[in-house]
């Protein structure tokens, strides 16, 4: 596909003190990028919660779909640290770093390409060893995920198809990270488009009878695969792309040694963040048949606000980390701040719509064939308690990307994560015995949330220097609007599922705006101000 439509216009401006070219996307374009982005995004989303309903109404909540699920941690795990953090969190900053080189050189090798060159090749060797070492050792790693687990040999054979998206999803993130350092959104946006039309396929064509959840298993592969070639052609012809001469630049050894030296501590916290999924499977698998199942799905539509509120920060984050390789600390402040509270706004509204009406959201979404009335109680009670973690969830990842755009090892994000995933830990294991699976997911909210305070805290002596009290401040305000919108959309939430959800889609934002608006929370004004030329160039073109 033509990826040009969606390419950031980029204007130069000088450096402080005669450094790197600064990078100044046009404001335009760049909210067209997020825009896109978005929106793919949430094509993406809705493929998911199709592929969910599928695999509910095919393979139910039972032992099946709880075998599936332990295989399943392996793209889950994957994704996190080769896609969404791992990858982009190093990557981004180095090819920004080697784009404002290239910028200045007149001569020598073009940094970019030895980038790739240094990069790339050692990828593909390391991520391909780790897959053929899970492929062999999928049987001891099902034993030490899930020990209580019945249908341990089912789980085994899924694991082994999964395996495959080591390699997979390390290709998918490193073509999304050089894509979006250079301006190009459209590719990488698309990837769970691909990801997810590839398990909806072979769900569908694969015959369940034989094949069983082994399906779903096999379509992970194939969508890992696709992920890969919707992004590589287009990769590849903006790295053929002559690059304008600047002046020489050395020490690209150097820079190499400080991608490594990045890499550690983005490796430590994006194992960590993805813990906390092994830990509420290792918690659940003691519990009654489904326990797992109902996790999952209360954790796939909890989660939908959080994945499209980050959008903004996925969009952003070249730009900060293009800002600070330029020396331009301000522009990347101010963007990381505005992006994070928009951020907050986005999940809190989805929070409270979920809390508000789970029970018809679950309803509407999986009660059919083998999923009943008890697993959408289950699920939704699960799902009510983890919105509470939701807020923690978006902060870590906005804030995150504060710490590591400026592609220095830092070691704080991996330690206040680390701190979170032991408070998880110790309260799920107390919790779980007692209230189960909601234990479980109250135990996930009260340890993301304690992390990301930690790094709130910790964000004002960084690469961005962030007001953490400021931030506090606002999104307290903008927490007390969600409240009170979450009471409204509780209220609002009656009658038959359809009828229930729209009005409590429609109360909350409603209610979470007057309020917004009335504790003079940030961000919310100047988005409705926004709003008024919008509707007068509706107005005039109708």
């Amino acid at each position: 596909m033509a990826d040009r439509p969606q390419r950031v216009a980029m204007a130069a401006r000088p450096a402080p003190e005669g450094g790197p070219t600064a990078w100044a996307p046009s404001g335009r374009l760049l909210a067209r990028a997020a825009a896109l982005t978005a929106a793919l995004t949430a094509v993406g989303a809705l493929l998911g919660l199709v592929r969910d309903q599928l695999l509910a109404r095919t393979f139910g909540a039972g032992t099946g779909t709880d075998a599936f699920l332990v295989a399943w941690t392996v793209p889950e795990f994957a994704a996190t640290l080769l896609i969404e953090d791992g990858m982009a969190l190093v990557l981004v900053p180095a090819f920004a770093a080697a784009l404002a080189r290239r910028a200045d050189r007149t001569g020598g090798p073009d940094p970019v390409h030895a980038l790739v060159r240094a990069t790339l090749p050692r990828t593909v060797l390391v991520l391909s060893t780790a897959t053929g070492l899970l492929v062999f050792t999928a049987p001891w790693l099902v034993a030490l995920l899930a020990p209580g687990l019945p249908e341990r040999q089912l789980a085994v054979d899924c694991t082994r198809w999964t395996a495959t998206c080591l390699l997979s999803f390390a290709l998918t993130g490193y073509c999304s990270a050089a894509l979006r350092a250079h301006g190009r959104f459209l590719a990488p946006a698309a990837i769970y488009v691909a990801y997810n039309a590839g398990i909806i396929t072979a769900v569908v064509v694969l015959d369940p009878g034989a094949w069983g959840v082994r399906a779903a298993a096999a379509g992970v592969a194939a969508g890992g695969v696709l992920m890969v070639l919707i992004q590589a052609p287009v990769l590849w012809r903006q790295l053929r792309a002559p690059a304008a001469p600047a002046r020489p630049r050395h020490g690209e050894p150097g820079q190499r040694r400080l991608v490594l030296a990045a890499l550690a501590p983005v490796i430590v916290f994006a194992v960590s963040r993805q813990s906390q999924v092994l830990v509420e499977r290792f918690l659940a698998a003691p519990l009654p048949a489904g326990a797992i199942s109902h996790l999952n799905y209360a954790q796939k539509v909890a989660q939908l606000p959080m994945v499209l509120s980050l959008m903004l920060c996925t969009v952003s984050f070249p730009v900060v980390a293009r800002a600070l390789a330029a020396g331009d600390t301000a522009t990347a402040r101010r963007r990381a701040e505005r992006d994070l509270l928009l951020a907050g706004v986005i999940v809190l509204v989805g929070a409270a719509t979920v809390v508000a009406a789970a029970p018809q959201i679950v309803h509407l979404l999986f009660q059919r064939g083998a999923f009943d009335g008890a697993d959408t109680a289950a699920t939704a009670a699960v799902m009510r308690v983890y919105a509470l973690g939701l807020l923690g969830h978006t902060l870590v990842g906005a804030l995150v990307r504060c710490y590591f755009s400026a592609s220095r090892p830092l070691w704080y994000p991996a330690a206040a994560m680390l701190g979170g995933i032991a408070v998880t830990a110790a309260a799920g294991g107390a919790w779980a015995g007692s209230w189960g699976t909601e234990g479980i997911a109250a135990a996930n909210a009260l340890g993301i949330t304690l992390t990301a305070a930690l790094l709130l805290l910790g964000a004002r002596g960084q690469s961005v220097p962030l007001d953490a009290r400021r931030l506090a401040a606002g999104l307290a305000r903008l927490t007390v609007a969600a409240a009170v919108a979450t009471a409204a959309g509780w209220w609002c939430a009656a009658g038959p599922p359809l009828l229930a959800v729209a009005l409590a889609c429609a109360a909350v934002p409603a209610v979470f705006t007057a309020t917004a608006c009335a504790l003079r929370a940030p961000v919310v004004p100047s988005l409705i101000r926004s709003a008024h030329p919008f509707r007068r160039l509706t107005k005039a073109r109708s």
